[in-house]
């Protein structure tokens, strides 16, 4: 391996731990949505959004894992995220998610446009980005649907 796929790798690395980190901080936001929710919205926050965006950040997290353990490069440990000011309210909070998920699928999206999970990533890498990008790929039209019922 030359000291030029060594480093694309890496560069690799921090952009998929970039789209992890806001997958983080809409799980964090979720959260404190969940908690000003009455029970049944709450409970559809958590089958509708949370669910989703909780599998995407495990796999985003083990395709990371996994990538930088078959080329040997260092992993990473992923904080949790703050949710910042609960008082926005629930809907401010799921359209702080929305965003949060869509700046992740822009990422993923962009690395997946470069080519570079192609020249220096590898089949198993190029599928767990899938797998991220299909798990939130609606969540946008999902948190509309909840928002709409809100307050009725």
């Amino acid at each position: 391996m030359t000291y030029e796929t060594s480093e694309a790798r890496g560069h690799l690395l921090d952009t998929v731990a970039e789209a992890i980190d806001e997958i983080g901080v809409a799980l964090a936001v979720l959260g404190a949505a969940y908690e000003q929710l009455d029970d049944h919205n709450a409970d559809r926050l958590e089958d509708e959004l949370f669910r989703p965006v909780q599998t995407a950040y495990g796999r985003a997290q083990r395709t990371h894992a996994e990538f930088a353990g078959r080329h040997g490069l260092p992993t990473r440990t992923f904080a949790p995220a703050s949710a910042g000011v609960p008082s926005q309210g629930a809907k401010a909070l799921l359209a702080r998610a929305v965003e949060a998920v869509e700046e992740a699928d822009l990422i993923l999206t962009e690395l997946q446009d470069s080519m570079m999970p192609v020249e220096v990533g590898d089949a198993a890498l190029r599928a767990g980005l899938a797998e991220v990008r299909g798990a939130v790929a609606d969540l946008r039209e999902r948190a509309r649907r909840l928002v709409s019922t809100l307050g009725r």
